[in-house]
């Protein structure tokens, strides 16, 4: 995309926005981690606000972060408990936290944010880097859908005050999605722009071996509801071999 910076993507209209929407699942999200991590130290890589860090952190777990987004370090500093989160400023694939850790999570479709397949596989073996010898690394990621054409637009919101569209354009070579979420209402024209280069199961996978991870189990949900044929998104989970 062009123009586009991954610095400067999460900024301070995003972070003061950030939790206006929550997905639902963090209860089951905090519930799954936290049964891996039992008594174990825990990084989050791109930690974000600490959606899911705080309320992990609740139950006795430490849990530190790594995050890009100053703004978005910032909003998480703001709430309860956040001031006493260890935050290292830096890109997930190459920043260093204190560790080891027994667990390792990237969660939200962010692993997709690292744009290249070479950046995607620095994660993987940070991450690897971070684990104890027994640690595990947990991804969680939608599935790449197929659409036809490169380009399209989908409509998130239609109401009477607002509309927000999802407009995208794809690149089947680089396997990187442009996107831009676009918020029409009242208060004006506000835009979303990300880019993220979007990767099946099957290559994570082989990223993993790089790294000298194993695929140990995947599921379709925080429930640990089966992978079909028919699940839109993933939940995997990595160990050294």
């Amino acid at each position: 995309m062009e123009g586009f910076d991954p610095k400067t993507s999460f900024g301070p209209d995003v972070a003061a926005s950030y939790d206006d929407a929550l997905r639902g699942d963090e209860d089951e999200t905090v519930e799954f981690l936290a049964g891996l991590a039992g008594f174990e130290l825990a990084l989050e890589l791109a930690i974000g606000t600490g959606r899911i860090a705080l309320p992990l952190s609740e139950r006795g777990i430490r849990v530190d972060g790594i995050e890009l987004s100053a703004d978005m370090i910032a909003r998480l500093r703001e709430k309860p408990g956040g001031e006493n989160l260890t935050v290292v400023v830096g890109d997930m694939a190459t920043a260093e936290a204190p560790g080891p850790y027994g667990l390792v999570y990237l969660i939200y479709n962010t692993f997709h944010n690292l744009q290249t397949q070479d950046d995607q596989v620095r994660c993987f073996e940070n991450a690897a880097r971070h684990l104890t010898n027994d640690g595990v690394f947990v991804i969680e990621c939608e599935l790449a859908s197929m659409r036809r054409g490169r380009s399209f637009v989908d409509a998130e919101r239609v109401g009477t005050d607002e509309v927000t569209l999802d407009v995208n354009r794809y690149d089947a070579v680089s396997q990187v999605l442009d996107e831009n979420h676009v918020r029409i209402g009242d208060g004006g024209i506000r835009m979303g722009p990300i880019s993220q280069r979007l990767v099946h199961p099957s290559e994570m996978d082989l990223m993993a071996r790089i790294a000298g991870l194993r695929l140990r189990h995947r599921w379709s949900g925080w429930r640990e509801e089966p992978f079909t044929a028919s699940s839109t998104r993933h939940v995997s989970v990595y160990g050294r071999g």
